[in-house]
């Protein structure tokens, strides 16, 4: 139920099981267990699954017994889970089922459909392990060392019953394996020889006239790869071997699939053909003439006297399961995908590995096609047998090239923020043979020798082959085409030491090739090389993390680190003493490895969950202590490791805890460029928080970074030294020591001319800057102002949302608001609140705010935009808190205004805000009760606001602790009280004690508010008390 579907089980395109004899014997296998399983095990039964089986069931209510309870349609189970849900309930056409002791009592009642109901099961739940037990327990299924990982989460899960089930259900996945095993390993299957001669034979058939048995017999592909199969390689993984056309004298074209397993119909395969034709249409026949008999009777009756089949010589040796060729032979990358009963024939591939010449399988031809006088044609078919050089024969066994996904799956899911490298990119092949250097030809000779050469022969032709250029493609391609990375990767499972350092010093080589790396890691490469790690050979240790460091280039590749546990093994790596003043020729080679472990945890770091393992696998102190090498080739991998795990916040914790900073700014001072962009990078990513910013004062690193901005030809460099002093600004006593060091004119002279990652860092620190009102100044001195009104024209969000604070910050510079005014910077901020990203409209309705404060005749700018006070208004509706702050706080200020309170006014804005009252955040409770008191002061708002049922949530605002709620509200409430209807609602809201707790403020402002409003009150109520004494 977990590997047995997986590996065993043949599925359609659609998802279903396939109606096959493995998959008959397969169910039959369940239902037995499922059946007894209540017998047996009747405590473990009990157990309540983690998720409910759910199926779509050909049962009705009539079906069940007395032991539920039955509701028209619906039936329930009375014993319920700790929840209260049901252990069984059927709604028409669905039934969901919580234990084993319900799934047994379902089976028995659905009598004779029981076999189905087990098939729609397993169907519409493709990995009940996981629903049964959970996905913790369901990864260790996947496993050979299963029994010691489950008794780890016995003791961390305490529940013996679910590990004991756990056992229960591995052990029956065991058995299915087994059975499959045997069933395989009994079969005799085809072969591209065997069809081949088959295929000629009826070809034969087809001459002769009108008294011809076949019309035509023909292939779909003309194409025959070097294993004799002409099936796409994707297609050999399912071990099928090609596809034919063949046109019957009496019925319809037939369309036949030929595979190791047999012949049967397919949906249709004519020319390359849609995924859908390759699906099984018939049962399974042993050979062509079989499926013609039973499906041609003219082919029949003119064969009837003859056995049509090739019978099959005595001998001990099966034949061999057919080899796929690499999908790469074909210049296209290989697909992904499930490789059904990969495990099954690996297992069988390694039993009957040919021992000896002539033990291969021989076919002998019937009598039927000797008395055609066809013998001469054919004659015995010989399987060859599989090729390897002496040091592989005595200590591996060729592997299938298995892709990656076919191992167990764990709950895995990278980071949405990680980018894929590498896309899958269209393959450069050169036009022809022709066209093909001499050493590619050269190297596909040596590979051929690697193939059959003893131990010596394959340790010279590796010294030979490191002769030439691997860095060159044409070099890498020629060792793939011809197998060759298959033959390097099985050396890494032999004991002999020279040959694996040979192969992997290739394998480090080519692997820089993406093409490559993917199929390594297609073939299982990576995880080959990553026991390498465990190595007491120290050069193979480092060479093998040095591999590793190339191929883990993509994210498929690191997840598999990971998974097989990769990412300790690297970590362990790095235990060494790097410095030391001098250094043993030992000690030395334990740097190498660390540097090389090092480097493969670099390019393993790109991803979340790597980085999480990093840290807890005990790599940051190890890290740390690296770092303090004197060595720049040791220190650019330790870095760049830190720095892009420093995305994270507790690995920036840890580089604080551990006292890394200090080294971090001292290696700023280096001349290596690399270096110093990856210490800046570091910087930059741990300086959000504040005390790392003061540790980079503290040790003196603000000046570096200054410096390294006249590098400004390295633009990663760059990059990262303004980063870094972006959030180092971002502290007041930082900010003091960079306008000390000149910072500010220098990074104003690059807001031109730069990428963006380049401008996104610069702009921020120019932001950074501007808050000073000394800055805005200087930045108008060096023509500032139109280089950040330039930038408001991009596309970049991450660079609008920096440039919008920035142009704010300047614009509360009257003088520097008249130039950007004059250069249509408003418009252009304005025009930005139409940007898709919450982030732009929020940055950009805050940097209105100052513009219309200072600008001369702001009432007039702000009627000049067409259509601009209704985009504010809309934005109103949006449902982001940071949004509808900065609106409201626009709006404040555009309802000073008169004429725009008016247009407002129409827009609908006063319902808008009113609908926003009810809102629980303090940022937002502040401006929004800022506009709410300007849009007062137009015609009937204050009714309107007291209509739209704005003055009770207003009235709660002044319990918030926030002294600015306070006070933006208690001016909207003296507002408001100027209207009647609205006074009594607050004096039912209990306005009054807040408001004369409020009057006792210092606030002079706030005094002559809180009184006004509590005056309003008195008013109106001495007013009705008249009122009463007249009447």
């Amino acid at each position: 139920m977990g590997s047995s579907l997986t590996r065993a089980a043949q599925w359609t395109s659609s998802g279903k099981l396939e109606l096959t004899p493995m998959n008959e014997s397969l169910l039959k296998e369940v239902l037995r267990f499922v059946e007894e399983f209540s017998s047996r095990h009747p405590q473990e039964a009990e157990h309540v699954f983690e998720e409910p089986l759910r199926w779509s069931t050909t049962l009705v209510a009539s079906d069940f017994k007395t032991d539920y309870d039955i509701s028209d349609s619906d039936v329930q189970s009375h014993e319920k889970d700790s929840e209260g849900h049901p252990l069984l309930q059927l709604s028409p056409a669905t039934v969901y089922v919580r234990s084993f002791s319900q799934l047994s009592r379902l089976v028995h009642l659905a009598d004779d459909k029981k076999l189905e109901e087990v098939q729609a099961c397993l169907e519409e739940n493709r990995d009940p392990v996981v629903k049964i037990l959970g996905p913790s327990f369901a990864s260790i299924l996947e496993k050979h060392d299963a029994h010691t990982d489950v008794l780890s989460l016995e003791d961390k899960e305490g529940d013996q019953g679910k590990v004991k089930l756990f056992l229960l259900l591995q052990n029956m996945d065991n058995q299915l394996l087994s059975k499959c095993l045997k069933e395989i390993d009994g079969r005799v299957g085809l072969d591209p020889g065997a069809v081949k001669s088959e295929v000629e034979l009826l070809k034969r058939l087809c001459s002769g006239g009108e008294k011809r048995v076949l019309k035509s017999v023909r292939y779909t592909s003309d194409y025959v790869f070097s294993n004799g199969c002409r099936a796409p390689p994707w297609r050999q993984a399912l071990n099928e071997i090609c596809y034919l056309v063949i046109e019957p004298c009496d019925t319809e074209t037939l369309y036949i699939t030929c595979s190791t397993a047999g012949v049967f119909l397919n949906g249709g395969i004519k020319q390359g053909g849609e995924e859908s034709g390759y699906e099984r249409a018939s049962d399974t026949y042993e050979d062509l003439g079989t499926l013609l008999k039973s499906t041609s009777p003219h082919f029949a009756g003119n064969t009837n006297e003859q056995d049509f089949a090739v019978q099959e010589l005595p001998s001990t040796q099966k034949i061999q399961h057919v080899e796929p060729v690499d999908a790469e032979e074909q210049g296209q990358p290989q697909r992904s995908y499930e490789q059904q009963e990969k495990n099954v024939h690996e297992k069988a591939r390694q039993q009957h590995a040919p021992n000896k010449a002539g033990g291969g399988k021989k076919y002998e031809l019937c009598p039927w096609w000797k008395n055609l006088g066809l013998v001469s044609l054919c004659g015995y078919v010989m399987i060859p047998p599989v090729k390897m050089c002496v040091c592989q024969q005595s200590h591996i066994t060729l592997r299938p090239k298995t892709p990656a996904a076919s191992v167990p799956v764990d709950a895995f899911s990278e980071s949405s923020a990680e980018s894929e490298e590498e896309e899958e990119q269209p393959e450069r092949r050169a036009e022809s043979n022709t066209d093909l250097p001499p050493e590619y030809w050269q190297i596909q000779k040596l590979v051929k020798y690697l193939k059959v050469g003893d131990q010596t022969a394959t340790v010279l032709t590796l010294c030979a082959m490191m002769d030439f250029n691997l860095m060159q493609e044409t070099c890498q391609l020629a060792i793939r085409d011809v197998g060759g990375l298959e033959v390097l990767i099985n050396l890494l499972d032999t004991d002999e030491v020279k040959c694996k350092i040979g192969s992997l010093k290739i394998l480090r080589k080519i692997s820089h090739n993406v093409q490559i790396r993917r199929t390594i890691v297609d073939m299982g490469g990576l995880q080959s090389i990553m026991k390498i790690l465990d190595s007491p050979v120290k050069d193979l240790r480092a060479l093998a993390a040095e591999t590793i460091a190339n191929v883990a280039r993509f994210r498929r590749a690191r997840r598999t680190v990971r998974r097989y546990g990769g990412i300790k093994k690297l970590v362990k790596l790095l235990d060494c003493v790097p410095n030391l003043a001098s250094l043993t020729a030992n000690q030395e080679k334990d740097v190498e490895v660390a540097r090389c472990g090092a480097l493969a945890l670099w390019s393993c770091s790109k991803s979340t969950k790597n980085k999480e393992a990093i840290r807890k696998a005990g790599g940051v102190f190890l890290l740390g202590r690296l770092l303090k090498s004197r060595h720049e080739d040791m220190l650019i991998p330790v870095v760049g490791t830190l720095q892009e795990c420093a995305s994270e916040e507790s690995f920036r914790v840890a580089i604080q805890t551990e006292g890394m900073i200090k080294d971090l700014v001292q290696n700023l001072r280096s001349d290596n460029d690399e270096l110093q962009m990856h210490c800046a990078s570091a910087i930059f990513k741990c300086a959000e928080d504040k005390l790392t910013r003061d540790l980079v004062r503290k040790y003196s690193g603000l000046q570096p970074l200054v410096l390294l901005l006249s590098k400004a030809d390295n633009k990663q460099l760059l990059a990262a030294a303004t980063g870094a002093i972006w959030k180092c600004s971002i502290s007041m006593e930082n900010m003091a020591k960079f306008q000390e060091y000149k910072a500010l004119e220098t990074l104003v002279g690059l807001l031109t001319d730069q990428p963006e990652e380049v401008l996104v860092n610069v702009v921020g620190a120019v932001g950074e800057f501007a808050q000073i009102p000394a800055n805005k100044a200087t930045i108008r001195k060096c023509g500032g102002i139109k280089s950040l009104v330039n930038l408001l024209i991009g596309t970049n969000q991450a660079l609008l949302v920096n440039v919008t604070k920035a142009v704010g910050a300047c614009a509360t510079d009257m003088d520097n608001m008249a130039i950007i005014d004059k250069l249509d910077g408003v418009r252009l901020v304005w025009s930005l609140l139409k940007n898709p990203s919450a982030d732009v409209q929020a940055s950009a309705a805050w940097a209105l705010c100052p513009c219309i404060k200072n600008a001369k005749d702001a009432g007039e700018m702000v009627r000049s935009l067409v259509g601009g006070l209704e985009l504010i208004v809309n934005l109103l509706k949006s449902t982001n808190n940071e949004v509808l702050a900065s609106i409201c706080a626009a709006i404040a200020n555009i309802a000073r205004d008169k004429e725009n309170l008016a247009v407002l006014t129409d827009h609908g804005v006063v319902q808008l805000l009113a609908k926003l009252t009810i809102t629980t955040d303090d940022r937002l409770r502040h401006h929004l009760a800022e506009a709410v008191g300007h849009c007062c002061m137009w015609g009937s708002n204050r009714a309107s606001f007291g209509d739209a049922g704005a003055v009770a949530p207003l009235v709660h605002y002044l319990k918030s602790k926030d002294k600015a709620v306070i006070k933006s509200t208690t001016v909207a409430l003296y507002q408001l009280s100027l209207d009647p209807n609205n006074i009594i609602t607050m004096y039912e809201r209990g306005v009054v004690k807040p408001l004369v707790h409020i009057m006792g403020s210092d606030d002079e402002m706030l005094q002559e508010h809180a009184a006004g409003c509590v005056r309003n009150i008195r008013l109106l109520a001495l007013a009705n008390k008249k009122a009463e004494l007249f009447h």
